[in-house]
């Protein structure tokens, strides 16, 4: 009796602290309400790098259902709500001019493979349409982003090839230069501008993505290739995980008179979570990147922000979103700061659907216009040792000349053999 009723007392008082604990944070419960009602939708995400890192892409050397050295795993995408997200295919910049272009087709090919072998959890997306159904299904739905035009090794073919893998972003740069493209750290003074901004192939290429449907990224560029970007871009344009200047003066981000052009352009900023572009330091806290969600609204409005997290490309994350699973707290941060709920929906992923539906709608309206198929220069490239001159007419070419004047002394000294035997 004693025992039944010890059962009681303390069953009693779980019950009383699961109400009082939900009782306690409404805005948790809200939270997930709105998330079940709108996906979640996040625009930056390295597990794929980190599966080439760890086990050099052999997933069958994987299990993402007990994974725990990433920021995230299965378990933990369900207990964050994921509802869709941009998998980064990214390489770093010492691929370029190497096998940049083979080591991203790997990276695009390994989250085809992740979609394949965990149907149950994930579903390959690559429209807006997409990411509505797998969302409806409880799925997430798995869209992919190249980190970096260095994976395209100035190729607009291998850029609509890409595209046909289910490609939906390019961010123009990462920490590098390309042959059309300046990077942010030219900002820094620690690089020099190759192109004060975009190149003329650079402005190609942007017009090739209008036409294409894919997503122009600007994080990682300088604010000059922003500002060409927004000002010639027929389709919004998206940061996918970036944050803004005025609270954390890092070249990373983005500065206030840019954010009123995205707003302009319809376009999306996508806060990144990584402490060192929160806070400038390398701690931060939860509370931290909500500052960053408030500035970016007060200055532009709730329509162009979206979560960029940076998970499992960065080493460092604010206390409280440490993986994947913490981003329902920032969610009910934001509503405890007075964000209605159909902000909050704005910038889970109403605002990317918009921004993937418009970028969509302008490459309907560019169907009749043909595939751009000018290469880039030579000369803008020759200094890659590791590329041919096939197809280009190098007859101006430095080596040629070497050739031409060295046939010509054969020549002459021909004639004067000839001459001479005649004689």
């Amino acid at each position: 009796m004693l025992y039944r009723v010890f059962l009681a007392v303390h069953f009693a008082a779980w019950i009383s602290s699961c109400v009082f604990t939900s009782a306690e944070d409404p805005h948790m419960t809200r939270a997930l309400k709105l998330m079940s009602e709108t996906p979640l939708i996040d625009g930056h995400n390295d597990l794929p790098w980190q599966l080439r890192k760890q086990f050099n892409n052999q997933l069958n050397k994987v299990d993402l259902k007990t994974l725990n050295t990433t920021h995230t795993n299965i378990p933990k995408i369900k207990d964050g709500r994921l509802g869709a997200q941009f998998w980064s295919a990214y390489v770093p910049c010492d691929t370029q001019y190497k096998d940049a272009v083979r080591q991203t087709l790997e990276q695009i090919e390994v989250v085809h493979r992740i979609c394949k072998e965990y149907p149950q959890f994930f579903e390959f997306a690559v429209s807006s349409g997409d990411i509505l159904n797998a969302f409806r299904k409880n799925k997430t739905a798995s869209l992919i982003g190249v980190e970096g035009g260095h994976s395209i090794d100035s190729s607009l073919a291998t850029l609509r090839i890409m595209y046909h893998l289910g490609v939906r972003y390019l961010t123009l740069t990462h920490s590098c230069n390309t042959p059309w493209a300046d990077n942010w750290l030219v900002d820094t003074e620690s690089e020099p501008s190759q192109h004060n901004g975009l190149s003329p192939f650079g402005k190609q290429l942007i017009e090739e993505m209008n036409r294409l449907g894919m997503l122009i990224d600007l994080a990682h560029v300088t604010v000059a290739v922003m500002n060409q970007v927004l000002d010639m871009s027929k389709a919004p344009v998206i940061f996918s995980h970036s944050s803004a200047y005025s609270v954390c003066p890092h070249k990373r981000n983005v500065p206030d008179d840019v954010l009123k052009k995205v707003k302009a352009k319809n376009g999306i900023v996508m806060v990144n979570f990584y402490n060192d572009y929160v806070t400038c330091s390398h701690t931060a806290k939860l509370s931290d990147v909500a500052d960053h969600f408030d500035h970016i609204k007060k200055v532009a409005g709730a329509d162009i922000i979206g979560f960029g997290g940076d998970y499992d490309g960065v080493t460092r994350l604010p206390e409280g979103l440490e993986d994947v699973s913490k981003v329902p707290n920032l969610v009910a941060e934001l509503l405890r700061r007075g964000w209605t709920d159909e902000e909050v929906k704005a910038a889970l992923g109403n605002n990317l659907l918009r921004v993937l539906k418009e970028a969509e709608m302008v490459r309907d309206s560019l169907i009749d216009k043909t595939p751009n198929d000018v290469p880039i220069p030579y000369e803008e490239v020759k200094e890659n040792q590791c590329r041919t001159s096939y197809g280009y007419d190098v007859r101006d070419a430095g080596h040629f000349h070497s050739l031409s004047t060295l046939a010509l002394l054969l020549t002459l000294l021909l004639q004067v053999l000839v001459t001479a035997a005649a004689s």
